[in-house]
């Protein structure tokens, strides 16, 4: 029962939001900001319940779509769908109540978008948005939440809201400091939906499905090895403007491994065989910068 609901939910694809969350924590842990953990570990729950709903849905409309097996039968499936679906509302409500409108705001935004990624007349990822939506949830908005719970209040944005107006001042600098960091979790995500794109590119024009790769062409491939490079490049410019350790440094060491299977993958494009390049490129360079950072708190500690 619990590895069909494992094989439903595909649990180990939920690297994708651990990963990136791990990663902020340590970036909060260098910069020796205070972290409310009452209000990080809610966020958590609420951010991984709703993971696993999106990817419920996904594969419940795929079963639709394309004939693909599920794991339990459709009402049960569906029943699945509701229960981590309201477990995420409660938890996002929850977190809600303890901070602020900007979060009911974000949170909200976050819930929509994850639902009508697989959902609806026409769903994202069946546009050419697939890979900036999945990349800027996944790498933008899990660091900004967590960074904007755990800041003094101003540190990102101020607003006001009257019946009148409403206001919204944002702090230049801590915004793009959030974007620069957000460069490696937003690309790696990205990449792995490119790949998925590109190896199913003939199958997706038969079903009338125009992602990125029909749009772009022959320029996806160059894309794909763009956006891993900008990983490195970002971590570069963190080092050099002081907002991470020279010790972050290390983590570019995974550009021998990563340019090896860029290569395999520019030679090759094919789902049961090259696409978990995608996957393993973004652990390694997740994985090295995560461990990377917190060997940098550690040692500030000393």
């Amino acid at each position: 029962m619990l590895g069909r609901f494992f094989d439903y939910i595909e649990i180990k694809t939920k690297i994708t939001s651990t990963f990136t969350f791990l990663l902020t924590i340590g970036f909060l842990l260098y910069q020796r900001q205070d972290i409310q953990w009452g209000k990080t570990l809610v966020f958590f729950a609420g951010m991984f319940f709703f993971d696993l709903t999106t990817t419920a849905i996904n594969n419940y409309i795929d079963s639709k779509d394309n004939g693909q097996i599920l794991a339990f039968g459709r009402k049960q499936a569906l029943l699945i769908i509701y229960v981590l679906f309201g477990i995420s509302v409660a938890f996002g409500l929850s977190l809600a109540y303890m901070t602020d409108l900007v979060i009911l705001f974000i949170g909200g935004i976050c819930f929509l978008c994850g639902v009508l990624y697989t959902y609806g007349p026409l769903p994202i990822s069946r546009m050419p948005l697939g890979e900036v939506v999945s990349g800027f949830f996944y790498g933008v908005v899990i660091p900004f939440i967590l960074m904007y719970i755990n800041s003094p209040e101003g540190t990102f944005l101020t607003y006001s809201l009257t019946i009148e107006t409403v206001s919204l001042s944002l702090q230049v600098i801590p915004v793009l400091t959030l974007l620069l960091f957000s460069v490696t979790p937003f690309a790696v995500t990205a990449n792995i939906m490119l790949a998925n794109n590109i190896c199913d590119l003939e199958k997706d024009i038969a079903v009338k499905r125009h992602t990125l790769p029909y749009y772009v062409g022959k320029m996806a491939l160059p894309l794909f090895a763009g956006l891993y490079y900008m990983t490195y490049l970002s971590t570069i410019l963190q080092v050099i403007l002081g907002i991470l350790s020279p010790v972050v440094l290390l983590s570019l060491l995974t550009i021998i491994p990563v340019q090896r299977n860029i290569r395999t993958f520019l030679n090759k494009q094919d789902k049961a065989t090259t696409f978990n390049i995608s996957i393993i490129n973004f652990i390694l360079i997740m994985g090295a910068n995560t461990l990377a950072i917190f060997l940098a708190v550690i040692l500030d500690r000393i």
